[in-house]
């Protein structure tokens, strides 16, 4: 992947036209085939795998007749570019010259990557020869394949390519496909009427004008810096290193400023700008610097109501499946409340105070927004209502709101304004409100209601979702702002999360395994999220429950050692048993930004790093219980300058590179 291309084929390296199966660009499945046959027989593929985020590597054999012993002697291997490229490379280790005949069909329907990954793709279009490849057109867009070299035979109607390929002893030959759309009216030959560019290239707005082709290494670099980790357990490492790979792959230039980037949410269902998990990926990555978080802060104040009236400072969202127990909730509203934590929370990582004074602006409209919701004309309960005006409210919406105004406070303090101790006042009045009317005794302790419905009836039941309980944000010096439960309250909290009916084993399910409705891969009712296990993790670790936590990490390293080190969006949640795997979810997003964001969240928090740049200080805070063993953190990012810290097995941390001026706190 690297959006926004990308190329899907199952480890035989053959596309088929089967599934999603195809080279995409824009969101439109420019190649759906692309079978490959050797002396007539598909080549033994004995690896597929991924070579980096944009890029897979096919190894396979090829047997021709006559040809004696168990040892091959024609190796192939196709190395697959996100970009539209592949080369397909033909190696012999024969004592005497080969010759190979090679066939390639290629079929395209053109189709929109939602119809495709609905299972409602497209009736494959006739083929053209065109120069060296082959051309299909559609309504007003055209596929091209040209090859080098030059194929002997290129036959239209079956969409067939040929060559005989001579191969010395010893020797290798390689032929290139190079996959291009085109965009206009043109017919097929014409010089003008349309525009060609390679796959990789962004259309900069309308379809219309001359189009530069953008060089493939022109790819938006990787927002974040270069880190790495080495841990006693090596599947740490590969996690850590494979995370970012996906992220990277993910990473789009906003088409308005294309100096500012964000990474999209995740294939197949969100190629493009999704809010709230720009944002959670932002927040995740902030230990390796805030370029991607200001990237996407600005990107999204630009997405912002700016206009008077009742959504005034909101940013827009798409509603979101919220489970059996509830309506669906709002995405932009939670993109709206979490605008001025991560803002806040970026500038104690170390987001220049210029960058933070452009965006303070977005932010404060952002806290109007959540104090006008919650005081409305005639009245209210004092809670953000999510989705509509008048509830239902929950139980998590409240967390990030009252984050967003103690981080909120934090930074409107910091640039001088009168309003940050009205914002403080609010969100104590929200603490004592939320204890009171969310925390529901009963004889196993007690628990913490998913919701309050519009007349304030509280919906008992327990999901993941109230892991946003205990992620409170970071103030200054490096100090978690208060919860919105009391400690005992917390407490309980931690053991229910620990509980088998919410530990699957691999992760936190979406819902207890003893409430009604449970499914385990129900979206929102059973299914294990990876970034709401990490925050779990995080928060339980903050909260002293380190057991809990370090059992969380290693449920989710386990998993994405059967997943390859590329953790899906979500899985299911049943219960782990003794060698058994974690089972996909058939429509989790595969990479995923919050997946990927939140493996990488889960395992820098081991470290307990708390900066407050503005004060020149940072404190280390490992994990006394160390759960994988010492770890070793290189190229973090900490007042724009590289940070590397050590935890040995015992729980010690040592800071080992840090910004010159920088004190070290406990």
């Amino acid at each position: 992947m690297a959006l926004p291309a990308l190329a899907v084929s199952p480890v035989s390296g053959q596309l088929t036209g089967h599934g999603m199966d195809g080279f995409y660009r824009d969101g439109r499945r420019v190649l759906s085939r692309c079978e490959l046959q050797v002396a007539g027989e598909e080549p033994l593929i004995v690896q597929g795998r991924l070579a980096g985020a944009e890029r897979a590597r096919f190894i396979g054999t090829t047997r021709r007749a006559g040809e004696r012993g168990p040892d091959p002697e024609i190796r192939m291997e196709r190395l697959r570019s996100a970009d539209g490229t592949e080369q397909i490379t033909f190696r012999s280790s024969a004592a005497r010259p080969v010759r190979l005949p090679v066939e390639i069909r290629l079929g395209t329907d053109l189709a929109e990557l939602g119809s495709v990954a609905v299972g409602l793709p497209g009736p494959e279009l006739r083929a053209a020869v065109h120069g060296s490849g082959l051309r299909w057109s559609g309504t007003g867009v055209h596929a091209l394949v040209s090859t080098t070299p030059s194929p002997q035979d290129a036959l239209a109607s079956p969409g067939l390519l040929r060559w005989e390929i001579d191969l010395p002893p010893g020797g290798h030959r390689t032929i290139e496909l190079r996959t291009t759309l085109e965009y206009g009216t043109g017919g097929p030959g014409s010089p003008s009427g349309h525009h060609r560019y390679p796959v990789g290239v962004r259309i900069p707005g309308p379809r219309t004008g001359t189009l530069t082709p953008r060089a493939r290494s022109d790819r938006p670099p990787r927002p974040w810096t270069a880190a790495r980790l080495e841990c006693d357990d090596h599947r740490a490492d590969a996690l850590m290193a494979s995370s970012l790979d996906d992220l990277h792959g993910l990473v789009m230039r906003d088409p308005v400023a294309a100096a500012d980037m964000y990474v999209a949410g995740g294939f197949p269902w969100r190629c493009g700008l999704a809010p709230v998990e720009a944002l959670w990926a932002a927040r995740m990555l902030l230990p390796l610097g805030t370029k991607l978080a200001a990237g996407t802060l600005r990107a999204l104040a630009r997405s912002q109501q700016a206009a008077p009236g009742a959504d005034f400072g909101r940013i827009p969202g798409a509603l979101r499946d919220a489970g059996p127990h509830s309506p669906p909730s709002c995405t932009g509203i939670e993109a709206t409340l979490l605008f001025p934590a991560v803002l806040a929370e970026a500038r104690r990582w170390g987001l220049p105070e210029q960058e933070t004074e452009r965006l303070l602006p977005a932010a404060e409209r952002c806290l109007t927004w959540l104090r006008r919701v919650t005081d409305p004309p005639g009245g209210g309960r004092g809670y953000v209502p999510d989705p509509v005006p008048g509830g239902p409210y929950r139980c998590e919406t409240q967390a990030h709101a009252h984050r967003a105004a103690l981080l909120g406070a934090d930074l409107l303090d910091a640039c001088g304004s009168s309003d940050a101790s009205a914002l403080r006042d609010w969100a104590a009045g929200l603490r004592n409100r939320f204890r009171r009317d969310f925390w529901l005794e009963d004889p196993a302790g007690g628990r913490p209601a998913a919701l309050l419905t519009a007349d304030g009836r509280p919906v008992p039941h327990l999901g993941s979702t109230t892991v946003h309980l205990l992620d409170t944000g970071l103030l200054g010096g490096g100090t978690s702002a208060p919860g919105l439960l009391d400690a005992a309250q917390t407490d309980q909290l931690a053991g229910l999360l620990g509980s088998p009916a919410m530990d699957s084993g691999w992760g936190l399910r979406g819902l207890s395994a003893k409430e009604s409705g449970y499914n385990p891969f129900g979206h929102r009712s059973g299914a294990v999220r990876v970034h709401e296990t990490a925050i779990a993790a995080a928060g339980l670790a903050a909260a002293g429950h380190e057991q809990a936590a370090g059992a969380l990490t290693r449920g989710v390293l386990d998993a994405a050692d059967s997943f390859g080190y590329r953790l899906p969006e979500m899985y299911a949640g049943e219960q782990r048993t003794t060698g058994g795997a974690p089972v996909p979810h058939p429509a989790a997003c595969r990479p995923a930004a919050v997946a990927a964001g939140g493996a990488v969240h889960i395992l820098v928090a081991l470290a307990g790093l708390r900066p407050d740049v503005p004060a020149g200080t940072v404190s280390v805070r490992p994990l006394a219980t160390a759960p994988l063993g010492a770890m070793q953190l290189t190229g973090l990012s900490v007042a724009e300058q590289p940070f590397a810290v050590r935890i040995s097995r015992l729980g010690m941390g040592m800071v080992e590179t840090a910004a010159e001026g920088l004190q070290l706190g406990s």
